[in-house]
């Protein structure tokens, strides 16, 4: 089964391929279609996953971040091959 990741990127709608040995999560992927430079997300991602007590926070502090860059609707679509 293929997996494409369909997200919004200033306002263009793009699709690009998806598989987990070479990106963390979907918001990698598509941070890496765009060139952009995620290492200071990602290490405050990493403080963030170390001091809140639920999964609530990291996910929130994920989509604030990727809408600041100019993402939005970013989600895992599940292709039949």
């Amino acid at each position: 089964m293929a997996r494409l990741v369909s997200y919004e990127f200033r306002g263009q709608q793009k699709t690009v391929n998806f598989a987990f040995d070479q990106y963390h999560d979907i918001f990698e992927a598509a941070a890496a279609a765009e060139g952009v430079d995620i290492s200071a997300f990602l290490r405050m991602e990493k403080q963030v996953a170390m001091t809140a007590k639920g999964g609530g926070a990291l996910k929130s502090f994920r989509l604030h971040e990727f809408a600041r860059m100019g993402f939005t609707n970013v989600k895992l679509l599940k292709t039949d091959d």
